[in-house]
């Protein structure tokens, strides 16, 4: 197995084997910039990709109260990061889009505490 590349964010890098796609940042050629998203994986069900969920919560001043705002993210999962399950919580970083909907890739699984 080769060596990953260094993809400019200080991430671990992936112990999985790649697969040789060329849809890989760490392996592959696929360049990785622009904002990083945390969030939790909300499904699995796609061949290559997975679909994160961001939870923020906003204040309202009119009403003195909070509500809870969600933004969905359909992610590229590179074969090098290993198996995901819904309920980890991931690192994505944008890169170029991928597909109609996929404009984003996963460059890290957190550990679970």
């Amino acid at each position: 197995m080769t060596t990953p590349r260094d993809i400019g964010v200080d991430v671990k890098a992936p112990e999985g084997e790649w697969d040789g796609s060329e849809n890989c940042p760490f392996y592959g050629s696929l360049r990785v910039r622009g904002q990083i998203i945390e969030g939790l994986v909300a499904s699995v069900g796609m061949n290559d990709s997975i679909i994160v969920q961001n939870e923020r919560i906003r204040s309202m001043k009119k009403y003195e109260r909070y509500e809870k705002r969600t933004n969905r993210y359909n992610a590229h999962l590179p074969t090098c990061i290993g198996d995901i399950a819904v309920g980890d919580r991931v690192r994505i970083m944008e890169c170029r889009p991928l597909s109609k909907t996929v404009c984003f890739c996963v460059i890290e699984k957190e550990a679970s505490e």
